[in-house]
């Protein structure tokens, strides 16, 4: 007994009292940690089941780490002493990803066959997670506001005009990776002022005061074409002559107005650069004037002509003042626009611009009781078009009144007021946010359907990102909305606007929208590859020869950047409009380059510059969004690869099981490296001793062998053998146990053997998108459908998107979560209250 430590023997008493608890359990007695504490345990059907059917499971499989003693991960079922720690929703949500996975019961363990899973799967689902396949709970609704895509898509449809968000608005926080996620999306006193503000500036630009005007035609200055060299109008340099001309025709014969709008760019940093300008139409000379350095300073001419019908010539001509040798930063002219108005005589007026999309009528009625209810209708068609539902009888009053009570003073217009009123409208909490509904339902059921109108605005902006348009508005009004919804489904993704899909879904969830921004270090990242130092040779100590650092041999050019990102919205754009199987992300004999990406790539015989599919050579590595360009680069650093951020991104985006973040103790990557004395070590090496510290191991050894796998690509995207000097090992072993020797290996096993894992990352994050909102352990059974409903159709992208749109999450609500203004954000209660009890 002398060799036998305290905790061994007191391990050695626990193992005889599971023995005796194991022994009990096959005589058909309760659960032994539950006896003492439930005195109906015996008859309580979740009890039951996990004695029936979980149990032998965890005792063939998981005892091993996860009892008798052991309690791994700080997991043991032997010790779950109530019916509340049996039912531990979080514990069991862990064990259920984990068993799908593959990653429990680990790799060197017996493994479990899909038919031993499924009663353990379906008892977390039903028992602990309270499921209900026939009804299965839509989940808790935050509501949500316009994000900036969404608010911009929204104002062009809704008003015509493109308002640019990214200069006015801040950028929008994420949840769950998406930046469309009702939780994150609040709404500050200091965003709410630029809500008020950007409704003044909208409606202003976008919406016409007056009935008729001389007609109007805009000339940009991109259209002037240079007179002998080649100019570019919109950027002509103060110190190099210059002569650009256009020419108008002139329908009719009357007086017109020429407006010219110039505009002096200057540099930073002062330039003595002056220039004279002259603008001349016909022959006639109309200006002449000296420009010198401005900072974006704008300069506006008119002149009244009289012309008959015909062509006109607009010439404008840039003399240098100043010799090119006094050149210290720059300065240039920018012709802005030349806008052509008339005839200016009232027989020709016409409507303005815009006009007939907010008024039906040329002119507005001469009465007053006319005039209120041509506000009215006006109003009221317009607000329900902006609320996404019809709006009532109190709130079309208050939006005339305010129209009435602006066009009191005397010699205001019609259209002026409707314009204040329209201000109103887009300041209001019931166009900021999407506010919804639900159906009645007689029967009180607790998850009742949302109401047409609600789901019309769910579809558009799922695959539009943008309000309903008239057809899906019609058919919720007739009620008719769910009859259609295959066809319109169809008719919104084949529509143009779903490019809002593929790049607002695709650029957050494989991250192609962050390509442009990443910092890359080219020189020292092809230095890594040619085993080459990297810094400049020391310049010449007599000054004789001044060194010049010549440019990379590979640039990541902006135009890279942007066709590697039009690459992975092409292919996932294919994927989705062709109905093809979603795998073919993971792994395909095609990619989309234009002949700039072929090049960088090193592939021939593409031509162009438009994006188009080209089918890869037989043994080409390339194929599937891991080997694009986006993927690539956004999980490299700035100098290097990064095994871990691509192995990381695989596990999240990919296969669904993210590693968790790193312990705050744990030594960087770069303290490892410190360890090879006289080289610098691969990467590989670096992590095989990183892997050896116990805190970075058991996550590191899911990541690194789907990191390294990638490796043969550098942080450039471009295929290498060799870095450092040495050979890329590229082979590796899954947590869940396979091997492969390359990424071609790789991408076949995640094909082949993690299927499955895939349809359901690629559900729950599109899922995550299309509800705004983060998945919760209620969401299994919905996601399960969806899967199931893939794999019955071979990965049909179709299965996917129907599943989705046809899902209790989708097409319901907790009757519980209703919205009322008590449930809405702080600033936006307060919104809708006075938003109900007073005028907008």
């Amino acid at each position: 007994m002398t060799s036998f430590s305290t905790g061994k023997m007191a391990r050695v008493a626990r193992l005889l009292g599971k023995i005796i608890a194991v022994s009990s359990l096959t005589t058909g007695a309760c659960l032994t940690p539950l006896a003492g504490t439930s005195a109906h345990a015996d008859s309580d059907p979740a009890v039951i089941d996990f004695q029936q059917t979980v149990q032998p499971f965890l005792n063939k499989y998981c005892y091993d780490c996860h009892a008798d003693g052991m309690d791994k991960g700080g997991i043991a079922f032997d010790e779950l002493k109530s019916r509340a720690e049996l039912l531990d929703r979080d514990l069991w949500w862990k064990v259920l990803k984990n068993v799908r996975a593959g990653v429990m019961p680990p790799a060197k363990k017996a493994q479990p066959t899909a038919e031993e899973k499924r009663p353990l799967e379906q008892w977390i689902k039903t028992d602990v997670f309270g499921a209900d396949p026939a009804n299965p709970d839509p989940g808790r609704v935050t509501i949500r506001r316009l994000n900036r895509v969404e608010y911009h898509n929204t104002i062009r449809d809704l008003m015509g005009f493109d308002f640019k968000v990214e200069e006015e608005f801040p950028p929008d926080d994420s949840g769950y990776g998406f930046d469309d996620i009702g939780d994150v999306l609040t709404v500050s006193p200091l965003l709410l002022e630029k809500y008020m503000r950007a409704a003044e500036a909208i409606v202003t630009a976008a919406v016409p005061t007056i009935a008729r005007v001389a007609p109007e035609r805009i000339i940009r200055g991109a259209d002037f074409r240079g007179v002998g060299d080649k100019v570019d109008p919109e950027r002509m340099t103060f110190y190099k002559a210059a002569k650009v001309a256009q020419s108008f025709s002139a329908s009719q014969a009357g007086n017109y107005r020429v407006l010219v709008d110039l505009a002096v760019k200057g540099a930073f940093d002062f330039d003595p650069g002056r220039c004279r300008v002259v603008f001349k139409i016909e022959e006639t000379e109309r200006l002449q004037k000296e420009l010198g350095w401005q900072d974006n300073k704008k300069y506006h001419f008119e002149y009244d002509v009289k012309w008959q019908p015909g062509e006109h010539r607009f010439e404008l001509e840039l003399q240098p003042l100043t010799p090119p040798d006094q050149k210290r930063t720059s300065v240039d002219l920018q012709i802005a626009t030349v806008t052509v108005q008339g005839p200016t005589e009232k027989v020709y007026w016409t409507a303005p611009k815009n006009y007939d999309r907010f008024f039906t009528r040329a002119e507005p009625p001469k009465s007053r009781a006319e005039r209120r209810q041509y506000a009215r209708e006006t109003l009221r068609r317009f607000a329900s078009k902006a609320y996404r539902r019809p709006v009532d009888e109190a709130t079309v009053n208050r939006l005339v009144a305010i129209a009435e009570a602006y066009n009191a003073p005397a010699g205001r217009r019609f259209e002026e007021g409707i314009a204040q009123a329209m201000i109103g409208v887009l300041a209001s909490p019931h166009f900021l946010f999407r506010v919804e509904q639900t159906e009645l339902d007689p029967s009180g059921g607790k998850n009742p359907l949302i109401d047409e109108y609600s789901l019309a605005s769910r579809l558009s902006y799922f695959l539009w990102s943008t309000m309903p348009d008239e057809e899906l508005t019609r058919l919720a009004a007739k009620h008719e909305l769910r009859k259609n919804l295959d066809a319109q489904v169809r008719r919104l993704l084949d529509d143009p606007r779903s490019e809002a899909l593929v790049q607002n879904f695709t650029g957050q969830w494989l991250q192609a929208r962050d390509v442009e921004g990443i910092a890359i270090n080219e020189r020292r990242i092809l230095a890594r590859e040619s085993n080459e130092d990297p810094r400049p040779p020391a310049p010449d100590p007599t000054g004789k020869r001044p060194f010049r650092f010549a440019p990379p041999k590979v640039q990541l050019t902006r135009e890279i950047r942007v066709a590697m990102r039009q690459e992975t919205e092409s292919t996932f754009n294919y994927v989705a409009r062709q109905d093809r199987s979603v795998l073919e992300l993971l792994d395909a004999d095609y990619t989309f380059l234009n002949e700039r990406l072929a090049q960088y790539y090193g592939i021939t015989n593409v031509t162009g510059g438009l994006m188009r599919r080209v089918t890869l050579p037989k043994d080409s590595p390339r194929g599937g969004v891991l080997t694009e360009g986006t993927v690539l680069v956004v999980t490299s650093n700035p100098t290097r690869t990064s095994p871990v951020k691509r192995g990381q991104f695989v596990l999240d985006n990919i296969l669904g099981m993210p590693a968790p973040p790193p312990p705050p103790d744990v030594p960087p990557l770069e303290a490892t490296e410190k360890k090879f004395d006289n080289r610098e070590p691969t990467l590989r090496e670096i992590l095989a001793e990183h892997r050896d510290k116990p805190l970075c191991s058991s996550c590191h050894s899911r990541m690194d062998p789907l990191g390294l796998a990638l490796d043969n690509f550098s942080a450039l995207a471009l295929w290498r053998d060799k870095e450092l000097g040495s050979s890329i090992d590229a082979t590796g072993k899954l947590i869940s146990g396979e091997s492969f020797h390359d990424l071609r290996d790789l991408k076949r096993i995640l094909v082949e053997r993690h299927s499955t894992d895939f349809y359901r990352c690629l559900t729950e994050k599109m899922l995550t998108y299309a509800l705004g909102r983060g998945l919760e352990y209620y969401d299994v059974q919905t996601v399960d459908q969806i899967v199931d409903r893939l794999t019955q159709n071979q990965g049909r992208f179709s299965a996917l998107l129907t599943g989705i749109v046809e899902s209790a999450p989708f097409q319901k609500r907790r009757a519980a979560g209703a919205t009322t203004a008590t449930s809405l954000p702080l600033e936006s209660a307060r919104l809708v209250r006075a938003q109900t009890d007073s005028p907008p």
